[in-house]
């Protein structure tokens, strides 16, 4: 019998270019099927309180407060809760009378909760916005030269632009 002669162990080589290939393979799959997930908005909401057994009979209403313009821009029309309040400088004044009459107080603690609704034409000057926020927000006390606040919360309803003619 007649072995042959054998040269050891041979080596076993690993492919490796196939083995780069499925891994890069790997890699675009699962980045091409990665969902970016939008990051969950921090939203400061307030939720309503359950109603209590007996209501408030002290509730205050929602003020609004509308200011309409001429198309020069001047005030046209002064509006408290749908009563028109006139377009003089008095008018402001009648304004701070109303709030004044509905929050039957300056630093009432329900006031603390109510908030000024402004509805201003987009054309209204900026002017006459201030001047009703002033008026909505307190008065100067001509005694004591202090400021006599009524409400802190005023918010503005969106203007809409007027249509092109």
């Amino acid at each position: 019998m007649k072995l042959s002669k054998s040269k050891g162990p041979s080596k076993v080589e690993i492919p490796m270019a196939p083995m780069i290939d499925i891994v890069f393979q790997l890699l675009v799959f699962f980045m091409l099927n990665l969902k970016i997930i939008a990051p969950e908005g921090d939203f400061n909401i307030n939720m309503p309180i359950g109603m209590a057994a007996s209501s408030e009979p002290n509730q205050l209403p929602d003020l609004k407060v509308g200011l309409r313009a001429n198309p020069d821009g001047s005030l046209a029309q002064l509006t408290f809760g749908g009563r028109n309040l006139g377009n003089d400088d008095a008018a402001f004044d009648r304004l701070n009378a109303e709030i004044l009459k509905v929050i039957v107080k300056p630093g009432n603690p329900l006031t603390k909760d109510i908030e000024v609704e402004i509805d201003a034409d987009f054309n209204v000057r900026y002017e006459y916005t201030i001047r009703a926020v002033s008026k909505c927000t307190g008065r100067l006390d001509p005694q004591t030269k202090r400021i006599v606040r009524y409400i802190e919360k005023v918010k503005f309803k969106p203007s809409k632009r007027p249509e092109a003619e």
